[in-house]
């Protein structure tokens, strides 16, 4: 018997939402949106809406849910960025270390591009469970962050739970033709990734052809 991530996944999508109703919705889009473990809303959303188009789920609560759901996991993932801000200059990995001008230039992205930046990636497959922390790092606006998550959510969780209604049984076939969005997906993080690894090499670099005047102070002469 071949083991299987995706279908272990739906199955436990299906037995959540199936035994725990609109609550069992709420609990797996709050964890879907802080990312941790990794949940796809493109498997939570559809079912939701077979649900909905069986009868089982009333549509505009099932609606309210998943994007309340969405916030406050959101929010979770915000509010451990901006709580670690002030420990990540002190985190070491191995030759990596970011360093507080990186964090400057963090707070000067989000302060130009922050809105279009979260409400852009709440609408792409995988990227929109993990800007947040990013988001929390930066202290962007609690308020603004909120406005902005919803903005991206609505369409993303209106397109995917009426995919489920019009699909019915064959609802599991969204994931399919998301399947090139995650490929994307997965390759902006990698490329963030590696220029974020490039960006530690160079201040490494850096940091060793000049390093710190290690010369002690001089002493006041002695009576």
């Amino acid at each position: 018997m071949t083991f299987s991530l995706v279908g272990t996944v739906i199955d436990l999508v299906v037995t959540v939402l199936t035994a725990g109703g609109l609550a069992g919705l709420f609990a797996l889009m709050t964890v879907e949106s802080f990312g941790v473990p990794p949940l796809p809303s493109e498997v939570i959303l559809p079912f939701a809406g077979f649900l909905v188009g069986t009868g089982v789920f009333p549509l505009v609560p099932t609606l309210v849910v998943a994007l309340v759901g969405a916030l406050v996991g959101a929010y979770i993932a915000y509010a451990i960025g901006r709580w670690w801000r002030d420990r990540l200059t002190r985190l070491r990995l191995g030759p990596f270390h970011l360093e507080e001008r990186h964090l400057v230039r963090m707070d000067q992205w989000f302060t130009r591009h922050g809105e279009l930046t979260v409400a852009l990636c709440r609408s792409l497959p995988v990227v929109r469970a993990y800007i947040s922390y990013p988001a929390g790092t930066s202290r962007m606006s609690p308020l603004r962050f909120g406005v902005y998550t919803l903005a991206g959510s609505i369409p993303w969780t209106l397109a995917l739970v009426y995919a489920g209604i019009v699909l019915g049984q064959r609802w599991t076939v969204v994931q399919t033709y998301l399947a090139p969005l995650d490929y994307v997906a997965y390759a902006l993080i990698a490329l963030a990734v590696v220029y974020g690894l490039l960006l530690f090499v160079r201040a490494r670099r850096i940091a060793r052809a000049n390093p710190p005047d290690e010369t002690p102070p001089l002493r006041p002469p002695t009576a």
